[in-house]
């Protein structure tokens, strides 16, 4: 069908603008679907809390969780915030802490206590991960084998059943993720209807779309991520970017005569405000404990150092003494951060850097114990381990996965794989800037999901479109449900130091595959 003339002698676009704004509808098996991440979940769930309280060292806290648990009970001693009277060694935003400390609330300071809520958020992160699949690849299989696989990650496991804080940015950065693609839909469904009612070309700049709810919802999911760690300050700029850029292509689906500039005028503002301002604002409400407190780390430190802190003394008096108190705590963070070098000549054993991060080259061992502490394996040489590692099946495809990615962005304008490797990007590329830093490979963790997703994607590929034919589809049916048993294989095989069980030194042996990983 032609377009319709527009009276000022511009073509208005036609039914295919609609086709091609609103794109491939979602599946219609709404009730199965959330059968299936449900079920799917609560699987998950199973997995994250098994035998949660073990391992522990004599009764006390793991690797890294001698700093957070400690922590966690002061925030939960003094309604949310620390006072750290030892030693001044607060780094990250209070969210995470005072979430977990609802672990210890509920079940006490003891290892399920400390633990208890990252689990559960391991698993928020496995439902989420399975909607976004569907959403993505409008498909309710592709979406479940997303959820399956993310079950299946070591890293994930592991960082779901420590008292550490790494998960909850994570969650927090795929409930963003997951608004922003409800938005972009929704955005798309708003354009959809103003092509039809033939009301696009009345203003170069296109339409203006109201109130957007779910990009509302995303910048205060991301504002949590950064109330969480403060990493999460990547995220708003790259899914800034992000939502600028589904703004500018649904702008010129729409047939907008100048989409990039109704983009700027239209959307920016109001993408200032729920990117940027909202994620400060919730990133200000974490603190409020800290605020009306009078015990909180550096709290009154603008009354107490005015004159010998040279921050403190540079801020102007009418400020609040909390925000100045707030710049000094901050300060002292960011000076821990930026002086967290590698010292020549002495390592950290189990420290590695971004480029060896793609497929989990330097894993973390988070527990060791051999010998009498150990015993269970049935032999006299028993070990027990936690090592943080992704699973080889899932992570040994990243370069290929990801240059597939870049290559149909380029390509073909997918803008599926556009969306994946943002998120992707935004956790692994800041950290090249400072290849000095100390760094870790479980600074992954917020990363696992995406690279879930563009596996997922490339799999909705293999699987072939519904219209192929029968023996091209069984062919790809074969080649998904092979991989995906491979992914749970891998898992399974590396889960007695993903969860520390006993087993023998030569079962040890036998799962540390790489010489780096020893």
């Amino acid at each position: 069908m032609a377009p319709a003339a527009d009276p000022r002698g511009v073509l208005a676009p036609g039914p295919r603008g609609v086709e091609s704004l609103l794109g491939r509808p979602m599946p219609t098996d709404r009730l199965r679907s959330w059968v299936v991440t449900v079920v799917l979940t609560l699987i998950a769930g199973v997995v994250r809390l098994w035998d949660l309280g073990w391992p522990t060292d004599n009764g006390t806290p793991v690797f890294d969780e001698k700093h957070y648990v400690p922590q966690t009970w002061q925030a939960l001693r003094n309604g949310g915030y620390e006072d750290n009277p030892g030693y001044e060694l607060v780094v990250h935003p209070p969210l995470s802490k005072q979430l977990m400390a609802l672990g210890q609330w509920v079940f006490g300071y003891d290892p399920v206590g400390w633990r208890v809520v990252s689990a559960l958020a391991g698993t928020l992160c496995v439902l989420l991960v399975i909607r976004i699949g569907r959403r993505l690849t409008r498909s309710t299989l592709l979406g479940a084998l997303a959820g399956v696989i993310l079950t299946c990650d070591g890293l994930s496991q592991v960082s779901s059943r420590v008292g550490m804080i790494d998960i909850y940015p994570t969650l927090f950065v795929l409930a963003a993720f997951a608004a922003i693609l409800v938005d972009r839909d929704d955005v798309r469904g708003r354009m959809a209807v103003v092509v039809a009612e033939g009301r696009v070309l009345d203003s170069p700049f296109g339409p203006r779309l109201g109130v957007r709810w779910w990009r509302f919802v995303a910048g205060v999911c991301i504002g949590l991520s950064l109330a969480s760690k403060w990493s999460g300050l990547y995220y708003i700029l790259f899914f800034g970017a992000l939502v600028l850029g589904f703004d500018i292509a649904a702008r010129r689906a729409a047939g907008v005569a100048r989409p990039w500039v109704g983009a700027l005028v239209r959307d920016v503002l109001p993408l200032v405000w729920a990117a940027l301002v909202v994620p400060i604002l919730v990133y200000l409400a974490s603190w409020l404990p800290w605020i009306a407190s009078e015990t909180g780390t550096d709290r009154h430190v603008a009354d107490a150092k005015a004159d010998s802190v040279a921050l403190v003394a540079l801020l102007p008096d009418w400020l609040p003494d909390w925000l100045r108190g707030m710049a000094y705590f901050s300060s002292k963070v960011l000076e821990f951060h930026a002086t967290l070098f590698t010292p020549r000549g002495n390592p950290h054993p189990w420290e590695s850097k971004p480029w060896t991060w793609p497929m989990g080259l330097r894993p973390m061992l988070y527990y060791y114990e051999s010998g009498a502490g150990a015993t269970g394996c049935g032999s006299n040489d028993c070990v027990g381990a936690v090592m943080a590692i992704g699973t080889p099946a899932l992570w040994w495809t990243a370069f290929p996965v990801l240059g597939w990615g870049v290559w149909r962005w380029i390509t073909r304008r997918d803008w599926r794989y556009a969306a994946v490797l943002v998120g992707y990007g935004a956790g692994i590329l800041p950290w090249f800037t400072d290849i000095d830093r100390q760094m870790y490979f479980f600074y992954m963790t917020p990363v696992i999901p995406f690279l879930v997703l563009a596996v997922v994607l490339v799999l909705g590929e293999i699987l072939g479109r519904r219209t192929a034919g029968p023996e091209r589809r069984s062919t790809g049916r074969m080649v998904v449900a092979l991989y995906v048993g491979l992914v749970v294989a891998n898992f399974a095989w590396l889960w007695p130091i993903l969860v520390g069980a006993s087993i023998t030194a030569a079962r040890w042996n036998a799962e540390l595959w790489l010489p780096s990983w020893r």
